[in-house]
């Protein structure tokens, strides 16, 4: 009995770690800012408002709180790690970033063998939540390229336009934050950004590079730092880099429709069970609900939905054609 008991306590102190971490997480996701000068301002001074305001003295308890868990556990950082958050455009850290993880992976396993009575069905949980967010964060990075991808070509037609006009590269560049929508506004803000802060312009575009890695952004980026190493005309060179990326695009266009049914039957494929299930379900309840009641055969269809979500993984990174 004390045994069950400390058992018991256990489960209850790892279920309570990790709805703390998983909401901390989360709370940081939904009301983090991007805003660098914004991050300098809350280091560099206080403002008076700050001292009245009973909202902002939590929101800066919450930012010391925050910068000081950071600081602790910045061991478990990386800079891999660091970029592809920056790449996804999340506002958290990478420590945030794995404490999200730990606490679906500990928060998963209590859950699993509270609600089902078995330690299997607590692992596959488990395995599931720990995952989850590296699923979401590699969607994310992917989305968010593919949209700065779309909008290259009108980036590059908006700074080539600038250029003519006679306005210099970096002023083309505010053109473009002010008139682009996200994901292109974001990212060549922060290009501006870091140039303001002092590192060179090859340099930040070299980052913006690591950030979206892209080709057709490398041409680019490539064009710009050949014309302020050795000079020439910029807007020839954008002429022809544009030239050749709506060339790319047509091409890429073209072989996304030839792999189309590839994608969509892979679509089908991993909906096939879920359908299957739903219409076992309405004709005959019985049938299929043993494998949903509690035991051995629990492990069936968690292992089919891990199945299942890794063959469409599967089958969509066959799918993928780089251009």
């Amino acid at each position: 009995m004390p045994q069950e008991l400390l058992l018991l306590l256990a489960l209850i102190f790892a279920i309570g770690l990790a709805a703390v971490v998983t909401i901390l997480g989360l709370v940081n996701v939904l009301s983090g800012s991007d805003d660098v000068a914004e991050r300098i301002q809350t280091y560099a001074a206080i403002r008076e408002e700050s001292l009245r305001g009973g909202r902002n003295r939590g929101r800066a308890r919450l930012i010391s709180w925050r910068t000081q868990l950071n600081s602790m556990l910045s061991m478990l950082t990386s800079e891999e790690l660091n970029l592809r958050l920056l790449s996804a455009n999340w506002p958290i850290t990478e420590t945030e970033y794995i404490l999200i993880r730990i606490g679906g992976l500990l928060g998963g396993f209590a859950l699993g063998w509270l609600f089902f009575g078995s330690i299997l069905p607590g692992v596959g949980l488990s395995i599931i939540l720990f995952l989850l967010p590296e699923v979401l964060l590699r969607r994310s990075i992917y989305t968010r390229r593919l949209r700065f991808e779309k909008q290259l070509v009108d980036v590059l037609v908006l700074i080539k336009g600038a250029v003519s006009a006679g306005v210099s590269f970096l002023q083309a560049l505010d053109l473009v934050v002010q008139e682009m929508k996200p994901p292109a506004s974001e990212e060549f803000r922060r290009v501006r950004r870091e140039v303001a802060l002092g590192l060179p312009l090859s340099q930040a575009l070299n980052n913006l590079h690591a950030r979206m890695q892209n080709d057709d952004l490398f041409l680019l980026i490539t064009a710009v730092n050949i014309n302020t190493q050795v000079g020439g005309n910029l807007l020839t060179m954008l002429e022809a880099v544009t030239h050749t990326i709506r060339e790319r695009i047509r091409l890429f266009g073209e072989v996304r429709a030839l792999t189309a049914m590839q994608r969509y039957s892979g679509y089908m494929l991993t909906l096939l069970p879920f359908v299957t299930a739903a219409i076992l379900f309405v004709l005959n309840p019985g049938y299929i609900g043993t494998l949903f009641q509690r035991g051995p055969l629990l492990c069936i269809p968690i292992g089919a939905l891990i199945l299942v979500i890794l063959g469409n993984i599967t089958i969509r990174m066959m799918a993928r054609v780089e251009v």
